[in-house]
């Protein structure tokens, strides 16, 4: 047999064996691992007390009004535009970028009641997707005493509930304490 048709012959005997392993059974494999493991597929999708899904826990979304807690500043689309997924792509001393922190800044500490100084760079920046669902333990504190206010609850259990919702790092040194503002709001609800 000539040495070209030989390896010509391996070369399409390893493609179909490659093709069933990494086309099929590989999928295949992964498919049935993700079914398997409750909470990694299907959109990490929340729901209410009654069982609606009200939205995800992977993708931010506003809340209007002072009775909620509200998330960082989203750059993505007109706010939380999952298919327009960006940051504001603005240098630090970029003179638009600086306008509206000031502006948001002396926004939270009107609403709030606290000094500027105090409140946390995530309630004032949007996070480098625009989707983020997280935002600081310090800035949901920070919002408790308004919201306790204006849902007329005592602002020890508000900030009881905040401690409660509270993630800490992955694997405890991977990345930073964060508290997601969806599922804290349900939290806030059921208070009532």
């Amino acid at each position: 047999m000539d040495i070209t048709l030989r390896q010509s012959w391996v070369a399409l005997r390893l493609l179909i064996v490659m093709t069933v392993v990494l086309g099929i059974a590989y999928p295949v494999a992964i498919y049935v691992v993700g079914r398997a493991i409750p909470g990694t597929t299907n959109g990490s999708f929340v729901t209410n007390a009654s069982g609606q899904v009200v939205g995800s826990a992977l993708i931010g979304q506003n809340f209007d009004g002072p009775t909620w807690f509200h998330p960082r500043p989203s750059a993505a689309g007109k706010g939380y535009d999952p298919l327009s997924s960006g940051g504001t792509n603005l240098a630090d001393d970029n003179p638009d970028l600086v306008k509206s922190i000031a502006a948001a800044n002396a926004t939270i500490a009107a609403a709030d009641g606290v000094a500027p100084a105090s409140i946390p760079a995530d309630a004032v920046t949007s996070s480098g997707s625009g989707l983020d669902p997280d935002i600081s333990p310090d800035y949901a504190r920070l919002q408790a005493t308004s919201i306790a206010k204006a849902r007329h609850l005592d602002v020890a259990k508000l900030l009881a509930l905040v401690d409660a919702h509270v993630t800490g790092r992955i694997l405890g040194f991977i990345g930073e304490p964060r508290v997601n503002v969806l599922e804290l709001n349900l939290a806030l609800e059921q208070m009532r």
